[in-house]
């Protein structure tokens, strides 16, 4: 028997997945991302697999998704179309390797399969038929059957072909796209006429293909892939790497960066290359199409009912997925600000199990409308904390309430009071000195980004400040080595290591760093660089005034109050004299040299390979460039590394240029 609350989630999952599907195949409606599909799609098959007799002839499991669009003529295609099974980890490859000598093992005496690692192009399939050379019919895959035509928009694609190298039937199968370049350049004029921006190559392509009138599509400057051969009045290339290179013989465009690889572990290489270098091609990619490469051993796996056995998509790690939200707790930041953590089922994302999102505030909640138990859609982009995106209010339980914002939070300390502040949608502790606030500033204090006191971390100042040592910035200071070996882990060794750290960042101590570390309200890390660039001195910082901090560029009117009324505060000023007693500010140096990046603003997402981003933003100011932490119509360049972020995205609809880090390395110098 199937207990009633699967039978529930079962129905519910399988009527949402096929409304999206239905959504985003037929009408390029995707409200949803595809990850986001594909991760309800993968809790579908984990719950068919353990109940199989909830399989439903309609679930998405069951067939190719989509119908033809009504307003075109209908192409019953001369070969079924079909979509491949998808694999997202080492692991579920493996199971493909052996699923596949299992098989052949069958059939063959001594099957030693290779296979041809082909990039997954994050287009729209279509299919031509040419006859006697000359192209007759160009077809949507639709439900695998019956697709819809769309020669005359094919015809204007400059790459396909309209008559082939030699007279021959034959039907071949491909991806139409649109290179991220030509879709800066369309966004650009969209909102140029106040229209909204594509958001991915993909849905234009699919858009542009679906056009009745043709010099729409002609005008988008589409491209296109071949990679199958569906059926020849030929005989059959032997091989699928063969098969490759017979469609570039007719005349066809084939992807370069195919391969074949001898065993799993080259297929595993081959997807961890591509995974880190894919997004950085002129057309996106979202993983890597895995075949067998020899025709005989592709014939005798075939297919199941909706899929080949002989190939398998590997998807590159989803930046989204769907979970369910469990609970939501509080966290008091080094300004007292209160911040909803959402604490979620466990989930894997871009390669890395997420557990806890960021909800931002009060406001969010509401917009989101998001409840504990809802099925909710994580995004994990780039370096960026992951957060809930969008709730899937199909599958929410039917005894759902609204999510109550509290009245006191237990990290405040004492009585736990929080207040909103005016005029923004942040709460806060009612009581400064809250325990928690305290130690989330005294971390902050000694991070990388301020102080950098090495060995001297999260949890050695969780320790310091509960056994009473530190409960301000100066008292790190007047630490000794037998302050250290009261804490728990401490010995002889490790208690000086970090009484000289501390001495050691001491000593000199950059302004910018200075202020970055006393978190003063709204000041982040470039606004106090612009700060200590403009005063030179931390006597001068102290004494500014409104007036003469407006007066510097990028701080308005918020940021000249929070750091007045900061330093006129008489415990922050006592507390001010005691540490600069200890600590030597640095002298700051002027900017000398040639300026060429002077007027540039720089934004950097993902990770770089040859410096850290510190390092590179010092390499920009430097020059005398300016670095930004968001993207806005006002940045010169984003640089993009590994795994990049949201502000990729944000910089293409924008029509920012992109530079990868060869390009930036090619810059500084």
């Amino acid at each position: 028997m199937v207990p009633k609350h699967i039978q529930e989630r079962y129905d519910k999952l399988k009527n949402t997945i096929n409304r999206y599907r239905r959504l985003f195949h037929v009408y390029d409606k995707e409200e949803i991302s595809e990850a986001a599909r594909d991760s309800l799609m993968h809790e579908l098959s984990e719950l068919e697999s353990v109940y199989p007799k909830l399989v439903a002839p309609d679930s998405p499991t069951q067939r190719v998704a989509g119908q033809p669009l009504p307003q075109f003529k209908k192409i019953r295609h001369t070969v079924a179309q079909w979509s491949f099974n998808d694999a997202f980890s080492a692991e579920d490859m493996r199971s493909f390797d052996a699923r596949v000598k299992r098989f052949l093992k069958e059939h063959f005496s001594d099957a030693r399969p290779t296979y041809v690692c082909e990039l997954k192009i994050d287009g729209l399939k279509v299919v031509l038929e040419y006859r006697k050379g000359v192209l007759h019919t160009a077809a949507t895959r639709g439900n695998g059957l019956i697709g819809e035509d769309v020669t005359q928009n094919i015809r204007t694609i400059e790459s396909v072909p309209l008559s082939l190298s030699r007279p021959i039937d034959i039907t071949v199968e491909g991806e139409v796209w649109m290179s991220s370049a030509n879709l800066e350049k369309l966004n650009t004029l969209r909102q140029v006429e106040g229209l909204p921006s594509f958001a991915n190559p993909r849905n234009v392509a699919a858009g542009s293909i679906r056009q009745l009138d043709p010099k729409i599509a002609a005008s988008r400057k589409l491209d296109m892939f071949m990679y199958d051969v569906a059926a020849t009045s030929e005989k059959f290339p032997p091989s699928q790497a063969e098969e490759l290179e017979y469609l570039r013989e007719l005349g066809f465009k084939v992807n370069p960066h195919h391969k074949v690889v001898h065993d799993i572990d080259e297929v595993i290489a081959y997807w961890e290359e591509w995974k880190s270098k894919g997004r950085h091609q002129e057309y996106w990619i979202d993983g890597i199409v895995v075949k067998v490469n020899e025709r005989p051993f592709e014939e005798a796996l075939g297919y199941t009912g909706k899929a080949p056995r002989f190939a398998i998509a590997f998807k590159f790690p989803a930046e989204q997925a769907t979970t369910i939200l469990e609970s939501i707790a509080f966290q008091v930041g080094r300004t007292g600000v209160i911040t909803p953590v959402a604490h979620l089922r466990p989930v894997v994302i871009a390669g890395s199990t997420v557990s806890r999102a960021t909800l931002h505030n009060e406001d969010e909640i509401k917009r989101l409308d998001v409840r504990i138990g809802d099925t909710v859609i994580i995004q994990k982009a780039g370096d960026v904390i992951p957060e809930i995106v969008q709730v899937v209010k199909e599958l929410r339980l039917k005894n759902s309430k609204p999510f109550k914002w509290p009245t006191s939070v237990a990290a405040c300390g004492g009585s736990g009071k929080i207040e909103r502040i005016p005029g923004q949608s942040a709460w806060r502790c009612v009581d400064p000195e809250s325990p928690e606030r305290l130690r989330r500033m005294l971390t902050y204090f000694v991070s990388k980004k301020a102080l950098d006191i090495e060995g001297v971390g999260e949890a050695v100042v969780a320790t310091l400040h509960d056994a009473g040592f530190v409960q301000t910035f100066d008292d790190l200071f007047t630490l000794t080595e037998g302050d250290f070996l009261e804490l728990e882990g401490f010995a002889e060794i490790s208690a000086a290591k970090a009484v000289a750290a501390i001495k050691k960042a001491a000593s000199s101590v950059p302004l910018a760093r200075l202020l970055t570390g006393l978190s003063i309200p709204n000041v982040g890390e470039e606004t106090a660089r612009d700060i200590a660039e403009h005063f030179g001195t931390i006597e001068k910082v102290r004494r500014a005034t409104k007036e003469q901090l407006v007066a510097i560029e990028g701080v308005g009117g918020v940021v000249a109050d929070s750091v007045v009324s900061w330093f006129v505060a008489k415990e922050h000023a006592k507390m001010l004299d005691r540490l600069l007693s200890h600590i030597r500010i640095a002298k700051s140096e002027k900017k000398t040299g040639p300026q060429p990046l002077k007027g540039k603003t720089f934004v950097f997402t993902g990770g770089l390979d040859s410096m850290s981003r510190e390092e590179a933003g010092e390499k920009v100011r430097a020059l005398g460039g300016e670095v930004s932490g968001s993207v806005s119509s006002k940045t010169s360049y984003v640089v993009s590394g590994d795994e990049a972020g949201s502000k990729l995205n944000k910089a293409r609809k924008l029509g920012i240029s992109v530079l990868t880090e060869e390009d930036f390395g090619r810059m500084l110098k």
